[in-house]
């Protein structure tokens, strides 16, 4: 029986500060799974080390920023506005051909099928730092090698755990939706289509392959690295470090980290969010830049979404946890 489907009845007697008893039972998991995720976490290193040796003595060019830039974001609110917002918390109600949209877009940012990613989520928000959690950086304890160890479990390590978390228990209502099993079956195709567009823009605004190159490079396979390591560290350094202004439910940790508040798309407000799950907006506090709750505001202005859940003053107020602090790693709950 895996941690996901353990009795909740196993897990309430965490203490708040001792490793999880998961920690020592999951198996790294093994053959072509491990193979494929080491692929997707070393082969931007390499596209970088290889992008800066071309580019020694004359820089990157225009183009190939430009074209970073414009699928980062496309591909950034796919995750934060689509997979997450969206489908995962139905923050708001977006028009069918919009809701399939934003699966695909989120889909090209290579962090897994949608179908996948949803019930991930669900179940971090069914078991915030505390066992049952698939990435919680207080997995090895509250303690500091514990917490380095966590960090990097948190960050990346999770995906090469053995710990299948269920689609059937976590995402029923997508399993049940044609439109997303479809776009959850075309996730390797999606892929192919976010490295190969930089590519073939690059070749054909340049006219030379070596312009297709390295549009590759930045572009593609760079751009594809720092989407997936801004999220990663979501799931990490936004349990860890930062401000922790609103109330949680017990043992959850999350914070508010600004500095990754713009490359993130306002997904550090990571407190304001766990604090009110299902808000269409993350950055609670004024001056909190959200870009993500500007789109879906765009969207319900447009006529392509309705039925937004946007924050409640009364309600902000009643979750507010006093004096702004800095979250730690506490020793107990």
């Amino acid at each position: 029986m895996t941690v996901s489907e353990q009795p909740v009845k196993d897990r309430q007697y965490y203490d708040g500060a001792s490793p999880f008893p998961e920690a020592a039972e999951h198996a790294p998991v093994g053959g072509a799974q491990v193979g494929l995720t080491a692929a997707i976490v070393v082969l931007p290193f390499i596209a970088f080390g290889v992008a800066i040796f071309l580019s020694w003595g004359q820089g990157v060019a225009l183009t190939d920023l430009l074209l970073g830039a414009g699928l980062y974001v496309v591909t950034g609110l796919g995750v934060t506005v689509g997979f997450h917002r969206l489908l995962t918390h139905g923050s708001f109600t977006a028009r069918p051909w919009l809701r399939v949209a934003l699966a695909v877009a989120g889909s090209m940012g290579f962090q897994g099928n949608v179908i996948d990613w949803v019930a991930v989520h669900r179940r971090h928000h069914a078991f915030t730092d505390r066992p049952g959690d698939p990435h919680s950086p207080y997995r090895y304890g509250t303690g500091l090698r514990g917490q380095l160890r966590g960090l990097a479990h948190a960050h990346l390590g999770w995906m090469f755990a053995d710990d299948r978390t269920p689609a059937e228990r976590y995402a029923p209502d997508l399993l049940a939706d044609p439109a997303m099993t479809r776009v959850a079956r075309a996730f390797p195709v999606l892929c192919g289509l976010s490295l190969s567009l930089p590519f073939v823009a690059g070749w054909a605004i340049t006219g030379t392959l070596y312009g297709g190159l390295t549009a590759f490079l930045w572009a593609g396979l760079i751009r594809v690295a720092l989407l997936q390591h801004v999220t990663w560290s979501v799931n990490s350094l936004c349990h860890v470090i930062g401000s922790r202004p609103f109330k949680t439910r017990r043992h959850d940790r999350s914070t508010n980290v600004w500095p990754l508040a713009l490359l993130s798309f306002g997904e550090s407000w990571h407190n304001g969010h766990h604090s009110d799950p299902t808000c269409a907006r993350h950055g609670l506090d004024r001056g909190q830049i959200d870009p993500s709750a500007a789109v879906i505001r765009l969207f319900e202005r447009l006529g392509w979404a309705s039925d937004v859940h946007w924050p409640d003053h009364e309600r902000i107020q009643r979750r507010r946890a006093g004096p702004p602090s800095q979250a730690r790693a506490p020793s107990g709950d």
